[in-house]
């Protein structure tokens, strides 16, 4: 079972052209994974708020600049470690690129943010993680928690080591790929919470 992702929910030795065949047709999003297909669990509303702030704040921050940030609806192929998904958040910079297989997924991510769920942060944290640190052209994979005003970035550096850093409440978060800061306040401050 993966993070969160039920057995009964996973197809088993799928070629990448028949993913792509039922993905066009399917209103649920799928990952795949080497052959292996998992239909993606639905979030909560704190959930799609989250990705909706941080999203915005990203956008905010690179206005004007040859940078593209793209909702969960863009999907993501890594050929190094056979995988296609949607991450909550994607940002490409300088250039799109996409798979020659698949028009409609990008392959060169300069930043992927995950907003993490009970159900999917071990996976986030994990195996999705390792996926993604195979990209590239990805320099920081960013995890947002639900629970609390915590957001994690981890930066590649030189010799391919990942280093972390987190930002709290209060904090402001340094984004180096995109030479931004973005407020945490900013990203968790909710109108609706005090009504």
């Amino acid at each position: 079972m993966l993070g969160g992702m039920s057995d009964a929910a996973k197809q088993i030795g799928v070629p990448y052209e028949e993913y792509l065949r039922e993905e066009r047709k399917e209103l649920q999003k799928h990952e795949w994974i080497d052959g292996e297909v998992f239909a993606m669990a639905g979030g909560s509303l704190e959930h799609a708020r989250l990705q909706s702030a941080i999203s915005r704040a990203l956008g905010n921050a690179l206005l004007g600049r040859p940078c593209v940030v793209y909702s969960s609806d863009a999907r993501i192929r890594s050929r190094a470690t056979n995988i296609a998904t949607y991450p909550d958040v994607t940002v490409v910079c300088g250039g799109l690129e996409t798979d020659s297989e698949d028009r409609d997924a990008i392959t060169n991510p300069r930043l992927i943010v995950e907003v993490l769920s009970p159900s999917t942060e071990a996976y986030d944290r994990g195996t999705k993680a390792e996926h993604y640190r195979a990209i590239p052209s990805l320099c920081e994979y960013v995890l947002v928690s639900q629970d609390v005003p915590r957001i994690e970035v981890f930066r590649r550096a030189e010799g391919g080591k990942w280093i972390l850093s987190v930002a709290r409440a209060g904090d402001s978060l340094t984004l180096e790929s995109l030479d931004c800061t973005i407020a945490v306040d900013e990203v968790y401050a909710n109108p609706l919470a005090n009504q």
